[in-house]
């Protein structure tokens, strides 16, 4: 009997680098516009303005991939650990692992005798796989890269500061404030949108979560600006 095939396309497997991609174009765009919307508040001259923009895309960039970095090299530390001992009690307690492997598919839902099936043939195929995979719930082709961590992160938070400091320099003085606010509350928009196209999910609570952060930032540095700042 010729078996059918059936495709899936689940997206789970983008959730990692769509994390970081989003979390770091959101931390660019929201950080940078509130920062610049304080400083148009309090209306300094322009090239400090400039500056003050360029400085926050620069460092903040270096700030998420030195985050990104030290995190993400933790996490693959301790895989690359787990990995190791899982060696180590495969070649001491081959049994005792076999045993663990039939109990984990036992608590799955398999009856003792194909539990112990499946766990022979997965021990006989690849049984250091098969632990990390099943037992530790990683795998090592799926190892964290912290470089690229690192780089995805920067990377992604240039591109969100990149908005507001473009609308530095090309906005009129007289409309600069309110259309920071307006292009930085629609790239949140868009990326809120994105973001849920990617990972599957509804758009609209995506959009509104991420629209209203990104308000609330703006209009708590605005005031502060307005508050404290000096016409020049």
């Amino acid at each position: 009997m010729k078996r059918t095939q059936h495709n899936e396309h689940h997206l789970s497997h983008r959730s990692n680098w769509l994390r970081a991609g989003v979390l770091g174009a959101n931390d660019g765009l929201i950080s940078t516009a509130s920062l610049m919307t304080g400083m148009v508040a309090a209306q300094p001259e322009f090239h400090t303005l400039l500056l003050t923009g360029a400085s926050a895309l620069v460092g903040g960039a270096i700030s998420m991939a030195a985050g990104e970095y030290v995190s993400v090299y933790s996490q693959a530390d301790t895989e690359k650990a787990d990995m190791e001992m899982e060696k180590r009690e495969l070649e001491i307690h081959p049994e005792e692992e076999l045993d663990e492997l039939t109990t984990i598919y036992e608590e799955r839902g398999l009856t003792p005798e194909l539990a112990r099936e499946v766990a022979i043939q997965l021990t006989a195929h690849n049984a250091l796989d098969a632990h990390m995979r099943d037992e530790i719930g990683i795998s090592e082709e799926n190892f964290a890269n912290p470089l690229q961590a690192a780089l995805s992160s920067a990377a992604a938070f240039a591109m969100g500061a990149a908005i507001p400091l473009l609308v530095i320099l090309i906005a009129p003085i007289n409309i600069l404030l309110a259309t920071l606010i307006f292009s930085t509350l629609f790239g949140l928009g868009l990326l809120g949108y994105i973001s849920a196209k990617l990972g599957g999910a509804p758009a609209r609570p995506a959009i509104i979560r991420i629209v209203i952060w990104g308000a609330i930032a703006m209009g708590i540095t605005g005031l502060i600006g307005k508050l404290v700042g000096v016409t020049v």
